[in-house]
């Protein structure tokens, strides 16, 4: 039986499809208020058009070929797995080829970033994997080279084979050792047991926990593991390297990813409503949720040497209003008020990034704040003053 590519231009159009779905991942995206009927057509309408382009940019002599061809095209892809057997809403690529060459870069610097600075060690294998197979197509410098980054540096030891080079390995391993299992039970909603190990704020609460992974978090100067409690749903964010290797799955089939989504969004909004890491009680997640727990409204105020830095922070929380003062002489304002609603959880970060600004701050209001920061203003004057200084 002659098979229906057999011939040349059939095989040819197959081929230059192939190239197509390559060159530009993602063709036949329609993003539009279109009926699924006509979504569909127009797609195929925008594949040959892409087709057509490629067979003129490799000089190849193409007929305009009907959709209803492009179409018994896109299913022999299908047989053969180079498309999956499932709806490409979104526009056809092939296998895990998502991204063209200007994509790939942008992910090539993220990639970078997260392997040098945060340190990941799974995505430093991933980096490394990746740009071995990019050198073999002898691409130029410009795609590697890192335009964008973040300098957040990690401040812990986060990869086992390094702290073993370096004789760091203490008698106890941490749960970077255990990343595969812990990104796999997050992705099923395993629940799983870890051991506390190292508690400096509260030195005597460390031990075995259960609970729900949800999500790996990097923020400022280390990894972070955001937790649900097993039995009564409590949100926490804990440092990972506090968690030694041990690793016990708890369920192996899992609650699924909806729960998981669920409760992720509610540790989001806890995070955007407040102001760091800390998720607070239990009890205050609940009323907090349920919108019954009062807020903290804190003033501070700012003055001249750091209020453009101030300003600029237009988006530093969704809660937030900045008040410039009175206009001095010179035409400047004195000082900005910097207002922001946020619970009681989050006043101990807040209150430290306010001391980054040391004597160009001040607490108007709650006059708790203001007495403690004129405590630890007295506390470092005194420090400053001693006889052994």
């Amino acid at each position: 039986m002659k098979h229906s590519y057999a011939g040349l231009p059939a095989f040819e159009r197959l081929l230059l499809l192939i190239a197509t779905l390559l060159r530009y991942p993602g063709v036949g995206y329609i993003d539009s208020m279109q009926s699924n009927s006509e979504k569909s057509h127009h797609k195929l309408q925008l594949v040959q058009l892409y087709l057509q382009k490629v067979a003129s940019e490799l000089n190849v002599e193409l007929p305009l070929y009907s959709r209803h061809t492009i179409q018994s095209d896109l299913k022999t892809l299908r047989r053969y797995g180079l498309l999956d057997r499932r709806p490409y809403r979104w526009g056809y690529y092939i296998g895990t080829a998502a991204m063209n060459w200007e994509e790939l870069q942008v992910a090539l610097n993220a990639l970078h970033s997260q392997a040098r600075y945060q340190e990941d060690p799974q995505i430093n294998q991933i980096y490394k994997r990746l740009t071995q197979r990019l050198r073999g197509l002898n691409l130029k410098d410009e795609m590697f080279y890192p335009v964008r980054t973040q300098l957040n540096r990690v401040i812990v030891y986060t990869d086992p084979q390094e702290m073993m080079a370096k004789g760091k390995y203490q008698s106890r391993g941490t749960l970077f050792e255990k990343l595969d299992a812990l990104e796999a039970a997050i992705v099923k909603g395993q629940a799983v047991e870890l051991y506390r190990y190292r508690n400096p704020y509260n030195p005597e609460k460390t031990g075995y926990e259960q609970v729900y992974p949800l999500q790996l978090i990097y923020a400022d100067i280390a990894w972070y593991l955001l937790q649900e409690n097993y039995k009564d749903g409590h949100l926490v964010v804990s440092r990972i390297d506090r968690f030694s290797d041990h690793f016990k799955l708890l369920d192996s089939k899992g609650r699924g990813s909806n729960i998981q989504w669920k409760s992720l969004h509610v540790a989001h909004r806890l995070l955007r409503a407040g102001w760091g890491l800390k998720l607070g009680s239990r009890e205050d997640q609940r009323r907090e949720i349920c919108g019954e727990l009062e807020l903290v409204q804190v003033q501070v105020r700012f003055f001249p040497e750091v209020m453009e830095f101030i300003q600029e922070g237009e988006k530093r929380h969704p809660k937030q209003d900045i008040k410039p003062g009175p206009k001095g002489k010179d035409g400047k304002f004195a000082y900005v008020d910097y207002i922001v609603k946020l619970p009681k959880r989050s006043l101990e970060e807040f209150c430290r990034w306010v001391y980054r600004f040391m004597g160009n701050a001040q607490f108007i209001s709650p006059q708790y704040l203001a007495e403690q920061q004129q405590k630890f203003a007295r506390a470092l004057i005194d420090r400053y003053s001693s006889k052994a200084i």
